[in-house]
């Protein structure tokens, strides 16, 4: 992980998932219903900020603490580290009723990109996880897999917004 720490982000616009979506990516925005209240809010994002949904959607996860920017963080595929998914926190959202956070890919990623995973507790108190992503193939193994690797994404993605959900509503 250390030598990851040295890297840029493989992609451009840095953050751009906090706005406009590039061209040149596939682009993707899901929006699911946690659940309602404070108290679901607070465990949603608790969860997220801890990487414990990514740990319950069934990757091993390598870092160093808690979500924080700049944070540089090695998702594994598999058992143990099979499949190495290296990513770099481009910003934080830590507001009162938002909390979430964006990474980027790194070298050795299999794709190019970005990927925002935020919580959102609105005026009606219901809870919403919300996941924005632009990417593209990072080398011709993904390239060459096309539709297969759009429906891995699509799979990654329902696992998250899966693993949030029983986290949100767990007591």
């Amino acid at each position: 992980m250390a030598a990851y720490r040295k890297t840029e982000p493989t992609y451009e616009p840095v953050g751009a998932t906090s706005g406009d979506l590039p061209l040149g990516y596939g682009h993707t925005r899901r929006r699911v219903r946690l659940g309602s209240g404070q108290a679901a809010f607070d465990r949603a994002s608790q969860a997220l900020l801890s990487w414990q949904m990514h740990r319950h959607s069934g990757l091993a996860v390598a870092t160093d603490g808690p979500v924080e920017q700049d944070r540089t963080v090695v998702l594994g595929l598999g058992f143990g580290l099979s499949l190495v998914i290296p990513c770099r926190v481009v910003y934080v959202v830590d507001e009162h009723a938002r909390q979430g956070f964006a990474y980027g890919t790194l070298p050795d990623h299999p794709e190019q990109g970005e990927e925002a995973f935020v919580v959102t507790l609105d005026d009606n108190g219901s809870v919403w996880f919300d996941i924005t992503a632009f990417s593209r193939p990072g080398g011709p193994l993904v390239r060459w897999a096309g539709p297969v690797g759009r429906a891995i994404q699509s799979m990654a993605t329902t696992r998250y917004e899966r693993a949030l959900a029983a986290l949100a509503v767990a007591a």
